[in-house]
């Protein structure tokens, strides 16, 4: 059955219909699923609905401030259910999972969405989820200091503080809104001018350790369960480290494989013009966008690096 396409507008119309909502975000929630679901639930609440955010297991120290406000608490029935930033049902977290056949609306900027929602807001050139909340939000409620905090956190992140080859001159326009209503100079050396001294140690270690492929186009970075134990490294330690393979001079494919546990590794791919990352991670069961997608796949690290090359090879048709 073909499911129905919103648009920004569409999916205020529906939003404005509901009460009792719960907004779902995905596993490892990074900062566009975080900021765009608080800056929605905000702004849902600031229409005099009832909303709330599911609980994630996997958030981070630096994202938990943002959805603090917003979480629901145990035992609150949800009447609706609405997911941020989710391509595919399998990205719910564990708790999220009793709920996947309930998703009333999906909003999202992947073009690997598999349309798993009753109805889907997707925007797929639009290089955050929170230019799309954006837009709906323009037409709920009045944009203050409390949705512009979180929605530039998902604008920002998403697209690497606008250094990112999916920044567009949207986006610079959506940003320069916010700022116009919330100053971001204390977000902006958060997420992107302090590193910990454990990240700094791991990113030392991981280009110590890394390993070139294809006349040193191809750059895997690796982040072993052993390299985490011995550096007692954090989740919020971790965060971002996907992209330090592609800042190598000469790279045009960036490759961090990341051991989630004994036989299961996070493949995360950034990319230039010449590799589709969408396409290469479609191979290993995952998807995203064409310069930056991800996978989990099941083995060790070494079988891990093997199927991406492979799936790399598959794609580049060599």
């Amino acid at each position: 059955m073909e499911r129905p396409i919103l648009s920004a507008r569409g999916a205020a119309g529906y939003l404005e219909a509901l009460d009792n909502v719960l907004l779902l975000t995905h596993v490892r929630p990074d900062g566009d699923t975080i900021g765009s679901a608080a800056a929605l639930c905000r702004a849902l609440r600031d229409c005099g609905q009832t909303a709330y955010l599911l609980p994630n297991p996997e958030i981070t120290a630096t994202y938990a401030p943002y959805a603090a406000p917003y979480w629901a608490p145990e035992g609150w029935q949800a009447e609706h259910i609405v997911s941020v930033d989710i391509a595919d049902a399998s990205l719910l977290p564990e708790n999220a999972q009793p709920y996947r056949d309930r998703i009333e609306l999906a909003i999202d900027h992947h073009p690997s969405q598999t349309f798993f929602a009753r109805n889907t807001c997707l925007e797929a050139d639009s290089a955050a989820c929170g230019e799309i909340v954006y837009e709906i939000i323009q037409h709920l409620t009045a944009l203050t200091a409390d949705i512009a905090l979180p929605l530039y956190v998902a604008v920002s992140t998403d697209c690497g503080g606008f250094q990112y080859g999916n920044t567009t001159a949207r986006t610079h326009r959506i940003a320069a809104a916010l700022m116009d209503v919330v100053d971001v100079a204390a977000v902006n050396k958060a997420l992107f001018r302090t590193k910990s001294r454990v990240r700094l140690a791991m990113e030392s270690r991981m280009v110590a350790d890394m390993k070139l492929f294809d006349h040193q186009r191809v750059v895997v970075m690796e982040i072993p369960l052993s390299l985490r134990q011995e550096m007692q490294a954090t989740d919020a330690d971790i965060e971002e480290l996907s992209a330090l393979p592609a800042l190598v001079e000469g790279t045009d494919c960036g490759v961090t494989l990341r051991e989630l546990r004994p036989g299961t590794v996070k493949v995360s791919v950034r990319t230039g013009p010449r590799v589709d990352a969408c396409a290469l991670c479609r191979i290993l069961g995952g998807g995203g966008h064409h310069a930056a997608s991800g996978a989990t796949v099941e083995g060790t690290l070494d079988e891990a690096r093997m199927a991406v090359l492979a799936a790399y090879r598959k794609v580049i048709g060599a």
